[in-house]
């Protein structure tokens, strides 16, 4: 079932178009690895889905078109976490984490239901020692989880996430992965933003690149690995293979 669509999709400013016509489906039960060199168009892609970038074209999220869904309905239906979020606010882990739930509690009294989700969301990201500590006391990569954890806390039906793992160790990248991954097996869709092409072949059900604005290949990992795609975009020689039944990918220098 269709998560989000994106039909004929353009963004340019006066010196630059950054998408174009770009057409796409996310669909329920599905992880999407959005990959592509800097300057692609990653980030405005996701952007343009969260309702936050005018564009040309049409923009679907659930069946619905975004621009006739009120901020509410728009926040409940997609969950968007930026690169490199910052927290401003001296708040404790849970308190932030809280936030998450605002498009269904409209920033009153959380509900048991917003209780148990936040709950949810601070065990999943490991954040349940945490949960009563400022923010400000924590590491870079540790907030960069509470802000993974507050998008999670959404459950919105469409998770998408620019960059989740760039300022964790393997050790949390591989956690965050498996945490996206989870989402889809649940029923929801998920889109990720990501540089290490061995995270996505590892663990996307499907791979997105973008090529100076445009979908430049679109498909199971395993096929955009063996199909010469990676080395026209990035302009590199990529040598893939298999390890332990997991496909992987490296460049030759």
């Amino acid at each position: 079932m269709s998560a989000a669509q994106l039909d004929h999709v353009r963004v340019a400013t006066s010196d630059r178009v950054i998408l174009d016509d770009v057409s796409l489906e996310l669909r329920e039960g599905e992880l999407t690895a959005l990959i592509g060199p800097n300057g692609a168009g990653k980030s405005t892609l996701l952007r343009t889905l969260a309702g936050l970038q005018a564009c040309e074209g049409a923009v679907r999220l659930g069946g619905r078109a975004l621009d006739a869904l009120a901020p509410r309905e728009r926040a409940r239906a997609i969950a968007y976490l930026a690169q490199g979020g910052r927290i401003h606010w001296g708040l404790s882990v849970r308190e932030i984490v809280a936030l998450g739930r605002t498009p269904h509690s409209g920033g009153g009294r959380l509900s048991p239901r917003d209780a148990e989700a936040v709950a949810r969301a601070l065990a999943d990201c490991g954040l349940g020692e945490d949960a009563d500590r400022p923010v400000t006391q924590l590491s870079g990569g540790e907030r960069a989880r509470v802000l993974f954890a507050r998008a999670l806390a959404v459950e919105a039906p469409l998770l998408a996430v620019d960059e989740p793992v760039a300022s964790l160790d393997p050790a949390q990248q591989m956690a965050v992965m498996k945490m996206l991954a989870a989402r889809t097996r649940a029923g929801g869709a998920v889109i990720a933003v990501l540089h290490d092409l061995g995270l996505a072949l590892r663990y996307a059900d499907r791979i997105v690149a973008l090529g100076a604005g445009r979908v430049a290949a679109d498909g199971p990992p395993r096929d955009i690995a063996a199909s010469g795609a990676l080395d026209r975009l990035y302009g590199l020689h990529f040598i893939h293979g298999m390890a332990e039944g997991v496909a992987t990918i490296a460049a030759r220098g």
